[in-house]
């Protein structure tokens, strides 16, 4: 900081002519009063003014320390739409960050199935074989009101995300849209934060579902496999959405979107959601409305508008105890009366030492299709009335960014929709024929992550 070092020196240089003066003034024969000793003493006035310019350069001096122990602000840094920059600091949030996770596993499916599938469990669903279950990377950015985020992803996961996602045929001139098209891409979107109040924030894009709470990222969940609401419920929504803070605590969303899991609608309606959202430091909870038009155009359910329902609550009861309920349910007036459904889930979890953990989990979801003397219509979520499953887990991170763990669990339906042993069909021509009505499976994963 030369510029600060500058700016007292024409106090000290005047500090030093004023001195020198007052020794002149005092050396002349008429220049003051003589001491008992024979020295000449300064006029008052003079001395005074020396005082007060050495108070100026003292005070200058503190200024100068003050400016010196600051960190300087440099322009990536500062808010060029402020008027007073905030120094960079090293707890400053950082406007662009990359991130990425692996994730693999082996599992044992204990029915011993001749085709290797566990099926409708998700993203675990290989028996007796290590699997790579999903690589991804990670971009997001939040500067001076621009924001986004872009998630690349491959393994078997992307695979399974994208199982519900609409086949759009092309032309010469036009190329076709599949779940092959978009299953690298996990989430994308950009927009920009409006100063209106607390910030209104409007992003457009591909995002991951709103509804309930687990993650696609193992590391962000309680257990290593997903509850069967997860897997049957939307994974992600293309659309455009829009946020508000109400409070620190409160968020209030609406959106529209194509409709459920697809990137291209398979229909001419779109859908249509609202959220609230409360957040604090030991709890946290949603309130959600989604409803529109989710069959393909010219299904014979018509166009039959689906209205869907979801709440959770996450509360960490103490330091070494977390609780979690989540409730989903919905209707669907069609052609052949009303589809509709119920399910819920219950979480603990509990934190023995710093590194390890114990969660447990159990779900149920129920499902009701509609019927009448024309037909019935098909069902929304399984080939079963029902489907429950009980999982326990046991995670051991010997570092913040790795997770080891350990996972049993139970899934079991209203009718056969799993396999074991011998399984009829070749997957291709002739479809694997299900004949269980439930499976148990143990499984050993680990993922990384920064």
């Amino acid at each position: 900081m030369r510029s600060s070092s500058l700016s007292i020196l024409p106090a000290v240089f005047a500090a030093s002519v004023l001195t020198l003066g007052s020794l002149a003034h005092a050396q002349a024969p008429d220049g003051g009063t003589t001491d008992p000793d024979g020295t000449v003493a300064a006029d008052a006035p003079t001395q005074a003014q020396l005082d007060d310019l050495l108070a100026r350069v003292r005070q200058l001096e503190a200024e100068r320390d003050a400016r010196t122990a600051a960190p300087e602000v440099t322009p990536a840094t500062a808010d060029a739409g402020t008027a007073s920059a905030i120094p960079a600091t090293d707890t400053a949030p950082n406007p662009f960050v990359l991130g990425g996770y692996a994730e693999a596993l082996y599992q044992w499916n204990f029915n011993n199935p001749s085709n290797g599938i566990t099926n409708f469990r998700g993203f675990d669903n290989r028996h007796n074989t290590f699997t790579l279950s999903n690589v991804a990377l990670d971009a997001a950015w939040d500067y001076q009101g621009l924001v986004g985020r872009l998630t690349l992803q491959v393994g078997h996961t992307p695979s399974t995300y994208y199982l519900s996602e609409p086949n759009a045929p092309g032309a010469s001139g036009a190329n076709a849209s599949d779940a092959e098209l978009w299953k690298y891409l996990q989430q994308a979107y950009a927009g920009y934060r409006f100063g209106v109040g607390r910030g209104l924030t409007v992003t457009a894009g591909l995002f991951l579902s709103p509804i309930g709470p687990e993650s696609i990222a193992v590391h962000d969940n309680w257990n290593w496999s997903r509850s069967n609401l997860f897997f049957g419920l939307p994974f992600y929504h293309t659309g455009v959405r829009a946020s508000y803070a109400l409070t620190d605590e409160w968020t209030v969303t609406l959106a529209g979107y194509n409709g459920w899991n697809s990137v291209v609608d398979n229909n001419d309606e779109k859908s249509v959601s609202a959220q609230l959202t409360y957040e604090r430091s030991d709890v946290s909870a949603s309130l959600l409305y989604f409803g529109g038009i989710e069959r393909a155009q010219g299904a014979p359910e018509n166009r039959a508008w689906r209205h869907l329902f979801d709440s959770h609550v996450t509360w960490q009861a103490t330091p070494w105890l977390s609780l979690r309920a989540h409730a989903n349910g919905g209707f669907e007036p069609n052609e052949f009366g009303v589809s509709a459904w119920a399910a819920g889930a219950l979480y603990a979890r509990f934190r023995v030492v710093d590194q390890l953990s114990f969660a447990v989990r159990g779900d149920v979801f129920y499902e009701h299709a509609a019927e009448n003397a024309v037909g019935r219509a098909a069902p929304i979520f399984w080939p079963a009335p029902w489907v429950s499953s009980g999982t326990a887990t046991v995670d051991y991170r010997p570092h913040e960014r790795v997770s080891f763990q350990l996972e049993y669990r139970h899934d079991h339906a209203g009718a056969d929709m799993y396999f074991g042993g011998n399984v009829a069909g070749d997957g291709g021509a002739t479809p694997f024929v299900a004949n269980r009505a439930s499976q148990d499976t143990l499984t050993i994963g680990a993922t990384t992550w920064f």
